[in-house]
């Protein structure tokens, strides 16, 4: 649920569709070179912008669709804000799978010790991939006795258990995880091991990068995508040209991830690729421009979030909200 867009979407959308697909679902652009970045104009932050970010947060959370509320948690996780905590906490008993494992997840990652009753609670959850998320939040709130029942969700039947497994070592940050990780980076399925090569490289393991910039070269779209996520979550600037050529990809999902993750590498050579898709008639496409302009952070795409954040379609003005909070933020690296 982490990728997509927050990346939330990115990993829900190869996880439900599945790494190896040519791009059925992604638009060919057939660019030869990346869009121009226009210089880059001062301007201050709109607060009011800002509060209406945070509404349709709000909004999207009390959704009936449970898809909106879990990518609302991921939203909060991201654009943290103290008063976001009991809203989380609260969404640890939802009646989706999706949504449960997406607030655990955030109580992990965000460290609220005061979940961690509750969470224990769930360690026998009726869906095993909230059960991999309860474990990885016990383990970093300090609880690590059920921590080795990872090493049996590595060699679990479902692609998405064994996905999630090793997204959720990568996040632990625990050396000693790297030894599960050389055995799910041989995995049969593509998303499993490509998971297992980015938090091998969030743990510093080189080879995890390797991987990660062949897939780059992959014929397969998603995996692509994956790949220029992967590297940019290491927080290595020595792979930003790995994912510049991004920029160019034939189609526009991977330029747009390539657009983010330059951004998260503190460049941004991805804006002008933003600057292409707000007004695509793709929703996603719409999405993924908002993110962008986020992970970028330059103040002047406050006018495209704003338009974004009216958007017609929900997932859009909530990847547009999470934009415009995160342009809040410092750049990074």
């Amino acid at each position: 649920m982490l990728k997509h867009w927050i990346i939330g979407l990115l990993g829900l959308c190869l996880l439900t569709t599945g790494c190896g697909h040519k791009g059925a679902e992604a638009r060919a652009s057939k660019r030869l070179a990346a869009p121009s970045v226009p210089a880059k104009e001062w301007m201050p932050l709109d607060r009011n912008l800002q509060s209406r970010a945070r509404n349709e947060i709000d909004l999207a959370a009390a959704s009936d669709d449970m898809l909106s509320r879990a990518h609302a948690i991921e939203a909060m996780r991201q654009t943290y804000q103290r008063e976001y905590e009991l809203l989380i906490v609260r969404m640890l008993s939802d009646r989706s799978p999706i949504v449960r494992k997406s607030a655990v997840l955030a109580v992990g990652e965000l460290k609220l010790a005061g979940a961690l009753p509750m969470v224990r609670s769930m360690l026998d959850d009726n869906d095993p991939n909230v059960r991999v998320a309860v474990r990885f939040a016990l383990h970093v709130l300090g609880d690590t006795s059920n921590s080795h029942d990872l090493e049996a969700y590595a060699r679990d039947s479902s692609r998405e258990v064994r996905a999630d497994t090793a997204m959720v070592l990568g996040l632990m940050k625990e050396p000693t995880a790297i030894n599960v990780l050389r055995v799910l980076w041989h995995d049969k399925e593509a998303i499993v091991r490509l998971q297992a090569c980015e938090a091998m490289w969030k743990l510093g393991d080189e080879r995890g990068m390797e991987e990660l910039i062949a897939a780059t070269l992959s014929a397969y779209v998603d995996d692509q995508m994956f790949a220029y996520s992967g590297l940019a979550a290491g927080k290595d600037p020595r792979v930003i040209e790995h994912i510049r050529v991004g920029l160019v990809s034939d189609y526009a999902e991977a330029s747009l991830v390539a657009a983010r993750a330059m951004g998260d590498l503190g460049s941004d050579a991805g804006y002008g690729v933003a600057l292409m898709y707000v007004g695509s008639k793709v929703p996603h496409q719409r999405s993924m421009a908002a993110i962008a302009f986020g992970a970028i952070r330059r103040p002047d795409a406050q006018p495209m979030l704003d338009k974004l954040l009216r958007d017609k379609d929900p997932d859009v003005r909530l990847a547009a909200a999470v934009g415009i909070l995160e342009l809040a933020k410092p750049r990074p690296i």
